[in-house]
């Protein structure tokens, strides 16, 4: 096997006009969470690569639950991206090796989306690269077959892969080519189906959409449910190896507190386009992004000191924060 290259950053994308790929806002200003999971990120750089403002979608973070186990991983409404910017995104059946269904989409001007492993993703590096075999998504805009040489969006960057790490992400290194039990990833591809909406026209169906979303919110407290939860989770974290800390924080924590810091930036997105909205409540989405990342400092503490921190005061203020979210959007919107 020949040495893994570094990565290589791509400094074309259409998303600009002079030819340069640049973050998308929500991945420039100042956050608490830099980045919230694979599938929200990747499409924030999918919306501005098609030169799409992504907040007009961010309704969706109303809808957050609590699972038992975790949060409601935040995903992008591919319904709600359809009405605003006029993208379809279709599973893409896979009968064929997956590199011949990328060439063929992408010749047709199409994104393709699809489940990969970050072993073979040199962006990856500081993770998971050639260690770990971990699912995550990117979105493929080029492929050159004789080059071995693919372009990608993957979380908030935009990548380029080639040579052996090509064979790995399309499965055509000997070995995993020949494993007649490895099953095909789960693929979509993101087509123009109309011009999107613009101005105020977008503004009016995006509040259409909270509304709509607003209906769905959770009838109880998310937040007041894992609260009840937490001594045991507590207790599994204190008892098992880091590893399950990183992985119950990321889905947990993390994904909690993302998704209101996008809240945050929705609500203001709508101010700015002539929608009051309380600046209170504003604050107080941003307010549970804050403490979830206090929580997770603290329990990161507790564990290296083997030690039992509740987090009493941080769960009841996120407790009371998204009272003062959720009903006030509902009082407002419905």
């Amino acid at each position: 096997m020949n040495a893994p290259s570094p990565a290589e950053a791509v400094t074309q994308a259409p998303a600009s006009a002079d030819g340069e790929f640049r973050q998308h806002a929500l991945h420039r200003e100042e956050r608490v969470w830099l980045e919230t999971n694979c599938y929200v990120d990747l499409w924030i750089e999918l919306l501005n690569h098609y030169g799409c403002d992504p907040h007009a979608a961010l309704g969706f973070t109303v809808t957050q639950a609590f699972e038992g186990d975790q949060f409601t991983f935040p995903k992008f409404s591919l319904d709600d991206i359809a009405r605003l910017y006029g993208l379809q995104a279709q599973e893409l059946a896979i009968y064929d090796t997956l590199e011949a269904h990328v060439r063929e989409q992408t010749r047709r001007g199409q994104m393709v989306v699809a489940e990969m492993d970050s072993y073979y993703l040199p962006d990856t590096r500081a993770t998971a690269y050639r260690q770990t075999h971990t699912k995550t998504t990117i979105a493929i805009d080029k492929i050159d077959t004789d080059a071995k040489r693919i372009t990608y969006f993957h979380n908030a960057g935009y990548f380029a892969l080639s040579g052996e790490d090509y064979d790995g992400v399309f499965r055509l290194l000997p070995g995993l080519a020949s494993d007649v039990h490895a099953l095909f990833p789960y693929v979509e591809f993101v087509k123009r189906a109309r011009a999107p909406l613009q101005g105020q026209a977008m503004v009016q169906r995006s509040v259409e959409l909270l509304a709509l979303r607003l209906v769905e919110h959770p009838a109880t407290n998310p937040v007041a449910q894992w609260r009840a939860a937490f001594p045991e989770h507590l207790r599994a974290m204190l008892e098992r190896d880091p590893a399950y800390y990183h992985l119950y924080t990321f889905n947990v924590m993390r994904q909690l507190g993302s998704n209101f810091e996008l809240l945050s930036k929705y609500l203001g997105w709508l101010n700015r386009h002539g929608v009051e909205v309380a600046s209170e409540i504003q604050a107080n989405a941003q307010s549970i992004a804050s403490e979830a990342m206090v929580m997770q400092f603290r329990l990161a503490r507790a564990r290296m000191r083997s030690r039992i921190d509740p987090c009493e005061d941080c769960l009841e203020s996120m407790q009371a924060a998204y009272d003062r979210v959720i009903e006030p959007l509902a009082a407002r919107f419905l």
